[in-house]
């Protein structure tokens, strides 16, 4: 049987104490608890620790020896519990962040800065997938998704709502002319997602758009979009500056129905990196405030 760190305490206590009755009230055990310890100590090492008599205890020389590596044992796992009660205060390591490339590069970027201010020893791998990622597949600790969640193993902390619009750039416009109403879609360059085809759902009523050019990334459509190569529908998380800017127009605001994507930052209950993951995402959280993506 291998020594506990409840014996090496008791026997510490003992000698520090220089008796079984304030060590054991030092403990908060019985005396006989207390000497029953400390004899089944010395019989797992089948050697005698303490010379008892009756005035004091005395520490052998096997004992003496013994006391040194079980104050060192014990002060090592005071250290180790001491580190952790500090990075439950300052975390520390490395975080594996997954989310789509538009999330990552119009949110999560901006934001990060700050986050390295804050919490300089987490060190942060960011990674970009536009499918649904697999938490453990991907060694990811936290995931910002978008949309609704079907995953009931993940803990989800709610990050805020994306409206979404049908935009098109005034040089696209220009040539192709502004469609006066949702039914003239049909005769424009449509720039949709391959996959899942639920974003091919336009905030219009009883709209699903067969797509002219698609693509799986939001990115790419935001960016073919400011090239002028059609009309597109996106999140405003990732159009709020070409909007503000005039480089993408929204078309038919009066018929677009308020459709919003939740945003989730998800990981698993029984993660053992509570500490970074609760840094990253209450930052994430009080950074872009209690409504993000408002214009």
């Amino acid at each position: 049987m291998k020594t506990t760190l409840d014996e090496l305490q008791a026997f510490a206590a003992v000698v520090d104490t220089g008796s079984i009755t304030a060590a054991a009230e030092q403990l908060g055990l019985t005396i006989s608890a207390t000497s029953r310890t400390l004899s089944r100590l010395e019989e797992k090492l089948q050697t005698t620790l303490l010379r008892r008599t009756t005035r004091r205890l005395q520490l052998t020389e096997e004992g003496a020896a013994f006391l040194q590596r079980a104050r060192a044992i014990l002060a090592a796992v005071d250290d180790a519990e001491e580190q952790m009660a500090a990075r439950r205060m300052r975390p520390a390591g490395r975080l594996r962040v997954d989310a789509a490339t538009p999330f990552m590069l119009h949110v999560l970027v901006p934001l990060l800065e700050g986050f390295r201010a804050r919490y300089p020893e987490v060190a942060l791998e960011l990674n970009s997938n536009e499918g649904i990622t697999d938490l453990l597949e991907k060694r990811t600790d936290v995931a910002l998704r978008i949309g609704v969640l079907k995953d009931s193993t993940l803990h989800a902390r709610p990050v805020g709502t994306s409206r979404v619009r049908v935009l098109a750039s005034p040089a696209y416009l220009e040539r192709h002319g502004k469609p006066a109403d949702p039914g003239r879609l049909a005769r424009h360059a449509l720039l949709g997602f391959t996959q899942p085809e639920t974003l091919n759902d336009w905030p219009l009523r009883d709209l699903r758009i067969q797509p002219t050019i698609a693509s799986s990334s939001g990115e790419t459509l935001r960016h073919m979009a400011l090239a002028g190569l059609g009309v597109v529908c996106l999140s405003d998380f990732m159009t709020r500056e070409d909007r503000r800017s005039g480089a993408l127009v929204q078309l038919f605001p009066r018929q677009t129905l308020d459709v919003r994507q939740p945003v989730n930052a998800v990981y698993y209950r029984n993660t053992a990196l509570a500490a970074r993951i609760t840094c990253f995402v209450d930052h994430v959280v009080e950074a872009l405030g209690p409504r993000p993506f408002e214009t």
